[in-house]
């Protein structure tokens, strides 16, 4: 694994996991771990249980026992070392967005698929147990025809302008602001329930312009430096419409200045037949309602996605008893131990990081232009 921050953690913490809950057909064993401070990335492979650590990602491209390659990094960086890694014959995972930039991404998709290594893309919270019953319940027709997408993903945790100009701000690290940090866990949501997305208008502001210069620090937070100032070159919020291309209207706002919002990533989703509705910071509860139920009785019902029924849920505690984050995790990264060891290509894969960043790019094109515009579609 090339990183070991936040992302860094919860990879980390889900392979360790992954062979206790999952009869699973791979076995991860964590042999490497890189990064560019040696004292630091010691500390963290003695804590999360790495055995070997590099201070240069190359290193661990060239070694012959290691048969995958796990990019929790910048996003700057993300195709570069995909690249290499896919021409070495790696199996991939990367954080999101998949690259700074389409063309990037295209690069990056055009490389695995040159090599035939499987890759995924980290798009987690369609993971959580209640988005996939969603889905199974979209899959089998209890919506109906769907008429709208709407999702709100709200933050407020660089709010306080003394919050410093860290990596996430920098539009040549970042690519974008809250638009491809966690507006582009709501497209993903989207393209995965709903569909492609069409075309669309969007609007994008940031509102503190200046910032003390600093570094992340673990989690979201971080460390200013005295006196020294930049300019914040990403959007600090971003609105949009959209249209689907099997007709439906989407609204999508993305902001990390929502006060006292966390980690809001709220999804709804009405059809002829009924709506759904989910919450991240409720994450095992699903909202449904639908049209058939009798009058007196009609309304949304919660359920609690904790049965056995309820995808994933069955390998870990009787009904009731929630799970969090970090399985969403253990899911995703199951799933991609899963397609290495049958030799097929689970979801998210690369190709849904272009699509997602094909949106990205035309979110940024129409709050330039002020126009609606189409997105780029990509086989």
């Amino acid at each position: 694994m090339i990183g070991y921050q936040f992302m860094g953690k919860a990879h980390s913490h889900a392979y360790r996991d992954i062979p206790f809950f999952f009869d699973s057909e791979a076995k991860p064993v964590l042999k490497a771990l890189a990064g560019r401070n040696e004292s630091k990335v010691n500390k963290a492979a003695e804590k999360m249980g790495w055995e070997s650590t590099e201070t240069d990602w190359r290193r661990l491209i060239e070694r012959e026992d290691i048969d995958v390659i796990d990019i929790v990094t910048p996003n700057h960086t993300h195709a570069e070392m995909a690249i290499a890694a896919a021409e070495a014959g790696k199996h991939i995972i990367t954080e999101k967005p998949l690259a700074l930039t389409l063309e990037e991404a295209k690069a990056m998709y055009r490389a695995i698929q040159k090599n035939k290594v499987v890759h995924m893309v980290c798009h987690n919270y369609r993971f959580a147990p209640a988005v996939q019953y969603a889905k199974r319940l979209i899959e089998d027709d209890r919506l109906g025809r769907i008429y709208h997408f709407r999702a709100d993903y709200l933050q407020d945790f660089i709010m306080d302008p003394s919050f410093p100009l860290v990596w996430r701000l920098k539009k040549e690290v970042s690519g974008s602001g809250a638009l491809g940090d966690i507006g582009a866990h709501s497209i993903d949501l989207a393209r995965f329930l709903v569909g492609e997305i069409s075309e669309l208008v969007g609007t994008m502001e940031t509102f503190v312009k200046k910032r003390p210069l600093g570094e992340m620090a673990g989690g979201l937070n971080a460390e200013a430096a005295k006196d020294q100032y930049g300019e914040v070159t990403v959007d600090d919020a971003v609105a949009f419409l959209a249209k689907f291309s099997n007709g439906a209207l989407g609204t999508f706002e993305a902001t990390r200045f929502a006060g006292g919002n966390r980690n809001k990533n709220k999804l709804e989703i009405n059809g002829e037949k009924g709506s759904v509705r989910w919450d991240m910071e409720n994450m095992n509860l699903l909202d449904v309602y639908l049209t058939d139920d009798e009058p007196g009785l009609q309304g949304f019902r919660t359920i609690n996605c904790t049965e056995e029924e309820h995808p994933y849920v069955g390998v870990y505690w009787p009904p009731g008893h929630i799970i969090g984050y970090e399985h969403t995790f253990i899911h995703l990264l199951y799933e991609f131990l899963q397609g290495i060891a049958k030799e097929s290509q689970p979801s998210p894969s690369f190709l849904d990081g272009v699509r997602n960043q094909a949106v990205l790019q035309a979110v940024e094109q129409s709050a330039e232009s002020r126009r609606w515009v189409k997105v780029e579609q990509f086989d």
